[in-house]
């Protein structure tokens, strides 16, 4: 009886396997997003306009019915419908011959007027013309014809090549100009010349350039006009990437270019400083003692007291991270922030702003474990006092107001004071603080990643909206001293979406390798969703520091819904090695990218399982692109008793191969056996499980040469796997075609069914 028992669960598991991955689902997944097109109402428009004597507020609300307009009287603090939108239309269809309902009423460039007599009013562009609409006498006057633009916009480029600097591009005639006024500073021939536009008098700023140590035309006058700053470069050996573009649209036979692409252990620019004299033609160069090991060295810009200058410098291995200064007649340097740690400075999150007359500096640090900013004397290099603490980091400098000595930031993490201590750590707050620290306030505190502005002289209001993945987005104004709530715009309504069979993606948090620290994810669900079957989990990776990855705000179909589709449970989660929790958190990743933060992952994924046992940890996969494609083959080469297949897109698969500053940022410089440690190449003997491979032909953010070194090691050591070659594509996931490749290959392996034939399949 047991026997018989155990056939039968047996047969029904299988049954429920075989249900999923059908033309049925196919059909599903690439309709999903038009399925929940239009299945939200109620959304405010957020480019709120504020009229000139700042009393009215104006704004509009994408309703089932169309576009509801309001305004706010700022003196009263009341809102009322703005106008009659059934008025509106009906004298735009009389004026414009066209059928304008409120339905489809749609005015851009909407903005509050007072108009002649005092009368409140509004203009607009709409049907070619620009309008005015006393809304006191419900009376519309047509005004000028709208220009048409020729052309395209937002289009440039040379055939799609991305040019990239260099010290030729640096001597192909780029010119400064001083003040307006006729003199210009320029290069040729490596050295700098001065000419006089309006004489066309040339004369020789420098003799002494050659290729091997050339002037850059990048600098800047004093403010005076009396003299030149610039750097002297002398150059680092180029390495360039060779690519054939092998199926040209244009021509049949192949093309064949190169792009310079420095990578880790590369030699490469050694700047210095240059001061030159315009009168007497005398250069001072500047002390290299401060700056000698380089990774990159900052055009130096004048300071206020026009006798001396700043520049930044960047050690090699960024270990050092300096703000120096330059004597400009003396040549002498000192360092006025020296910032210092032993495994690395995140340099790319580095900002300064100058303050009270550049007697001071506000500088952002993670000194203390997290990001904050610090108040610097400017004459003495030191400290005077730490602007923000607490376990946060500081995000952004929103604006600053030195009369009242007030820095306005963006900042996410525990210990920001929010009105739910439990939310997201990952949420942005807008908040407030004096420079001498006292006075923090955060002036978005509802739960909620923020989204805000100031409106008003002196910041007096803030325009703020804020969802959660879960939580539809909600926009209110407040007061941009207190941040208190003064009217609530809209919440977007998902009445009608909850009505349907949509599935929201789920907030999951579990405890990370150390047990204490929360890991924090998503998680989706077919809109089909049966809990009685099992589903394999299939996690999109994107990791490493630099940002974290998970989406924060509301969205009607997430990224991950489509391949959930198919009959999967599809996650993402943020694993130590990716940023702004804290500086422990993030680097762990140091000379070791391959760990991705997965004893994180596959604890959150365990985790997840046994609250929700329809999640099947016998199937767990992996894609992902870029650094993602690296960690998705990795998974399988490190942790292949968890993950069984991966699809890995354009991967950097051996920081050795990959451009030279993510690379040397994380895994250090001089390059050692680290790097072999966490090669894919160098490691695909370990792997295990199901693969896929895709690279784009001429991808120029990771070397394809990445991927091929990758194949080329997989045939020696005998492994089965597919690969997918795209000619003509860049840094690419895989476009329709290598996405439709990836469900397929997920299908095959988890579901144990053959995919559906393509030509039953149109893609969006």
């Amino acid at each position: 009886m047991k026997k018989a028992l155990f056939l039968i669960a047996s047969c029904m598991v299988s049954t429920s396997i075989l249900a999923q991955g059908t033309l049925a689902d196919y059909k599903r997944a690439y309709s999903i997003r038009s399925a929940y097109a239009g299945k939200t109402t109620n959304i405010v428009n957020t480019n709120v306009q504020m009229s000139d004597d700042q009393s009215q507020l104006i704004y509009s609300v994408q309703t089932k019915t169309g576009n509801d307009y309001y305004a706010i009287d700022l003196k009263k603090n009341t809102k009322a419908p703005l106008f009659d939108s059934s008025k509106l239309a009906a004298a735009l269809s009389q004026q414009t011959e066209r059928e304008v309902t409120s339905r489809n009423l749609m005015l851009m460039s909407l903005k509050p007027a007072q108009l002649d007599g005092g009368g409140k009013g509004i203009t607009f562009d709409a049907y070619g013309y620009h309008w005015t609409y006393n809304t006191t006498l419900d009376q519309l006057t047509r005004g000028e014809q709208l220009q048409q633009e020729s052309g395209m916009r937002g289009r440039g480029g040379q055939g799609g090549q991305q040019r990239r600097w260099s010290e030729v591009d640096d001597q192909r005639g780029r010119t400064a100009r001083f003040g307006g006024g006729p003199l210009q500073v320029y290069g040729k021939d490596n050295n700098l010349y001065l000419r006089n536009t309006d004489t066309q008098e040339e004369t020789a700023l420098t003799t002494d350039g050659n290729e091997q140590f050339y002037y850059s035309s990048w600098g800047s006058f004093s403010s005076d006009g009396k003299y030149y700053a610039t750097v002297k470069i002398k150059p680092g050996i180029k390495r360039y990437v060779t690519y054939v573009n092998s199926s040209p649209t244009d021509q049949l036979q192949p093309k064949y270019y190169n792009i310079e692409y420095a990578k880790p252990g590369d030699s490469l620019d050694y700047k210095v400083p240059v001061v030159i004299n315009l009168e007497t033609r005398e250069a001072t160069v500047a002390d290299d003692a401060l700056f000698h090991s380089q990774f990159d060295l900052s055009t130096p810009r004048w300071d206020r007291d026009k006798h001396t200058l700043t520049f930044s410098f960047n050690e090699r291995g960024h270990k050092n991270y300096r703000i120096l200064e330059m004597n400009a007649e003396t040549g002498k340097v000192r360092a006025i922030i020296d910032e210092h740690d032993d495994k690395y400075v995140a340099w790319t999150r580095m900002e300064r702003r100058d303050v009270l007359d550049g007697k001071r500096i506000i500088w952002f640090s993670e000194r203390d474990g997290y990001g904050h900013l610090y108040l610097y004397d400017r004459a003495t290099g030191k400290v005077v006092n730490q602007i923000t603490k607490g376990q946060f980091y500081v995000r952004r400098i929103v604006d600053i107001d030195e009369e009242r000595q007030l820095i306005y930031f963006t900042a996410n993490g525990e210990g920001l004071p929010k009105t739910n201590p439990n939310e997201d750590p990952y949420n942005q707050h807008l908040c407030r603080v004096q420079f001498n620290g006292k006075g923090f306030i955060d002036l978005t505190p509802d739960e909620g990643n923020h989204s805000a502005r100031f409106l008003g002289e002196d910041k007096k209001y803030i325009i703020d909206t804020y969802s959660t993945v879960e939580v539809p987005p909600t926009t209110v104004l407040r007061d941009g001293k207190t941040g208190k709530v003064m009217q609530t715009l809209g919440q977007t309504d998902i009445s009608e979406l909850r009505a349907t069979n949509w599935q929201p993606q789920e907030v999951f948090v579990a405890k990370g390798r150390d047990g204490k620290t929360d890991i924090w994810g998503i998680i989706q669900r077919p809109s089909n969703f049966d809990p009685s079957k099992k589903y394999p989990v299939i996690e999109y990776i994107y990791s490493g520091p630099g940002d974290q990855y998970v989406p924060k705000t509301f969205s009607t179909v997430g990224s991950l819904a489509e391949l959930a589709e198919l009959g999967f449970i599809v996650v993402q989660m943020d694993g130590m090695s990716t940023s702004w929790r804290s500086k422990e958190f993030e680097q762990v990743c140091y000379k070791n990218l391959k760990d991705a933060g997965f004893e994180d992952r596959k604890l959150w994924i365990k985790a997840a399982a046994q609250k929700y046992p329809y999640m099947d940890l016998d199937r767990v996969g992996i894609y992902g692109c870029s650094a993602g494609g690296q960690e998705a083959l990795a998974a399988l080469l490190f942790h292949g008793d968890f993950y069984k297949a991966a699809y890995s897109a354009c991967g950097c698969h051996d920081n050795r191969m990959d451009k030279i500053w993510w690379n040397e940022q994380w895994m250090g410089y001089p390059i050692d056996e680290s790097y072999i440690a966490s090669s894919n190449t160098e490691n695909i003997a370990n792997l295990k499980g199901k693969l896929m491979l895709l690279v784009g032909e001429l991808d120029d953010n990771v070397d394809p040469s990445s991927t091929f070194q990758v194949v080329n090691q997989l045939i020696k050591h005998n492994k089965d796997f597919e690969f997918i070659y795209l000619p003509g594509e860049r840094h690419t996931m895989g476009g329709a075609y290598g996405t439709h490749k990836m469900y397929d290959f997920f299908v095959k392996n988890f579901l144990g069914v053959e995919p559906p034939a393509w030509d039953l399949l149109e893609r969006r």
